[in-house]
């Protein structure tokens, strides 16, 4: 017999349920529905943190990772959750970003390091980021379920099931690359003017550099538009209200000369990476070279390539096959070829050994059934030196005879680099020089023999105009080797 449950009692349970749900926003004061607490919210970002790192690498610079955890904990014991156990670091991408995890994690990118031209600058975006943090966004984004993208190759894919060959793109990086809706950016810039002047900094420079970051996109540079501004209403009222909020905290604080600290930071700066860094692999004119490893292949013409430090990830723009270049794991080839097999759930098809460019290899063709279909999947693996190569490329099955010639001649193409050019080739720095006497911005970067058309960009990485006109002895930014 069917037991009777009123609706009455349906509703009571519900709410006790909601009740038991709710925390206190430690921003706002007020309840919320969170379905995870403070100690899952912690787990969650310790999880994710070294899947972060797997992806963008961290950067090597111990003076610079000191600097943000430093600048970063001063500012968490003022903030509204000062007991979490923050991490504050600096990844290895030329991307210009910032980004926080559930439980204390903050990250930014060399790209956005290189940027900032005060030290101001800097205490905004990471107020911002930590607002993140104390705000709780990202658990209240969990709650609504809506994860942001999961990078350039990853939003062009037209099938699915292809994302799941991507390693990278875990827990963790998808956490990062979340995105928040309007109104927490909102909240998260109140919190970022109202962090950095609590620690007597000017955040007026936050509203400034919002500013800088509009011009490089519009540029075209940098790479994907950083999360704080995807989602974030227009730029002029983000400038004015970021303004406004700065003059409110310096009278609340009887702050009487805030402070901005540009000469600090820029010294800070001299010598940082600006852009790609060739020796973890770069592309040029079709062919994707590594000097530290010493390898080169072919890249398929007109195909997206995204480099990390764990896969190169290739895709054509119409987002109908995938192919990944990786390390894989195995005393041998064959025992590398097993484990493809057995962490992709592939059921082989056929397989051969052969050279490429006098090197052992193993090709296989498998299958991995789907429920809407079957994915075909070419694997190549190759021995070189003492590490084992694997291009994997993938498509449905009814796709797979258009793509496999493709496939082939990029792996094919694998082959020990020695051009000595490549080899030795050197990333771009950022320089920090001063100029000897009074000139426009334009006529410095002449002065210090800059390239004409790298002008533009310089122009917008000192955060200035061409035609702004700068006293003897001020420092600027430009590129050397």
């Amino acid at each position: 017999m069917k037991r009777i449950v009123s609706k009455r009692k349906i509703g009571i349970a519900i709410g006790l349920i909601m009740l038991s749900a709710c925390a206190v926003n430690p921003v706002t004061g007020k309840k919320q529905v969170v379905l995870m607490s403070t100690e899952q919210e912690i787990a969650m970002g310790k999880q994710a943190d070294p899947q972060v790192l797997a992806q963008y690498g961290l950067y090597n610079n111990p003076a610079l990772q000191e600097f943000i955890m430093k600048k970063g904990l001063a500012m968490a014991a003022i903030s509204h959750r000062p007991k979490l156990s923050y991490e504050f670091k600096i990844v290895d991408s030329p991307v210009v970003n910032a980004f926080a995890l559930p439980g204390g994690y903050v990250y930014f990118t060399r790209g956005i390091m290189a940027h900032f031209n005060n030290e101001a600058e800097f205490a905004g975006v990471l107020g911002h980021e930590l607002g993140h943090v104390t705000a709780r966004h990202s658990v209240i984004q969990q709650r609504n379920a809506t994860l942001g993208q999961l990078g350039m190759i990853a939003g062009v894919l037209a099938v699915p099931e292809l994302v799941k060959f991507m390693d990278p793109l875990s827990q963790g990086v998808q956490l990062a690359l979340m995105k928040f809706s309007r109104d927490d950016e909102r909240q998260s810039d109140g919190l970022g003017v109202e962090y950095s002047s609590r620690i007597g900094y000017d955040a007026s420079e936050m509203a400034e550099f919002f500013t800088t970051l509009e011009r490089q996109q519009a540029a075209g540079g940098g790479g994907a538009i950083p999360n704080f501004l995807s989602t974030h209403p227009s730029p002029a009222e983000r400038h004015a209200t970021v303004a406004k909020n700065a003059e409110e905290w310096k009278r609340k604080l009887k702050l009487k000369d805030p402070l901005v600290s540009r000469e600090s930071y820029l010294k800070r700066i001299d010598g940082i990476i600006l852009g790609e860094d060739p020796r973890q692999g770069f592309t040029e004119k079709g062919v994707f070279y590594h000097p530290e490893l010493k390898f080169l292949f072919q890249v398929p013409a007109e195909w997206l390539l995204q480099n990390s430090p764990q896969q190169v990830q290739m895709a054509p723009k119409t987002g109908d096959a995938l192919m990944i270049f990786s390390l894989s794991k195995g005393a041998s080839l064959e025992e590398a070829a097993n484990g493809n097999l057995k962490q992709y759930g592939l059921i082989l098809v056929e397989s051969k050994k052969e050279n490429i460019n006098d090197m052992p290899a193993i090709l296989m063709v498998a299958d991995q059934k789907q429920e809407g279909g079957t994915l075909r999947v070419l694997l190549t693996l190759i021995q070189f030196k003492s590490n084992i190569y694997t291009f994997t490329g993938i498509s449905e099955l009814s796709k797979f005879s258009t793509f496999q010639p493709t496939f082939l001649s990029t792996m094919r193409n694998f082959q020990e680099l020695k051009d000595g050019e490549k080899l030795n080739r050197k990333p771009d720095v950022v320089r920090i020089k001063t100029l000897p006497q009074a000139m426009t911005l334009e006529n410095a970067f002449r002065h210090f023999n800059m390239p004409s058309e790298k002008f533009e960009e310089l122009a917008i990485l000192n955060g200035m105009k061409l035609k702004d006109p700068l006293s003897g002895g001020t420092l600027i930014k430009v590129i050397g080797r």
